[in-house]
């Protein structure tokens, strides 16, 4: 697992663990029962503290994404359906806004953008 910390982007370091470690499971990248990296070896290897690191342990177990098992470290959760599911749709309707932000710029109606999602989904 190839994590990095951008110390210019401005979200918090335990969110850019979180974001990327839930990219790779939502992604398959990451296979259901696999280890993580246990808390302490990853903030060595990131050279970060471990409460960073555990914290975004936490969230992802919060979230259904890993359980963690005492003794052994954290795994992979079973893809919950649902979970990958509502992420999904959240994508959808964050590029959606994004479209609708677009075709007022150039006036297009509602019907347009149907349209040429039509044409797209035709291709």
């Amino acid at each position: 697992m190839d994590l990095f910390i951008d110390n210019k982007s401005g979200l918090p370091i335990y969110d850019q663990i979180y974001s990327q470690i839930k990219a790779e499971i939502i992604s398959g990248q990451v296979k259901e029962n696999e280890p993580l990296p246990s808390i302490r070896s990853l903030a060595k290897d990131l050279r970060i503290s471990v409460i960073t690191t555990k914290r975004a342990y936490e969230e992802l177990e919060r979230e259904g994404f890993i359980y963690t098992v005492p003794a052994k470290g954290s795994f992979v959760a079973g893809k919950n359906t649902e979970i990958l599911r509502e992420e999904n749709l959240k994508k959808i309707e964050q590029h959606i806004e994004e479209i609708f932000k677009l075709s007022r710029c150039c006036n297009l109606t509602t019907e347009d953008i149907i349209e040429m999602v039509r044409v797209m989904k035709e291709e």
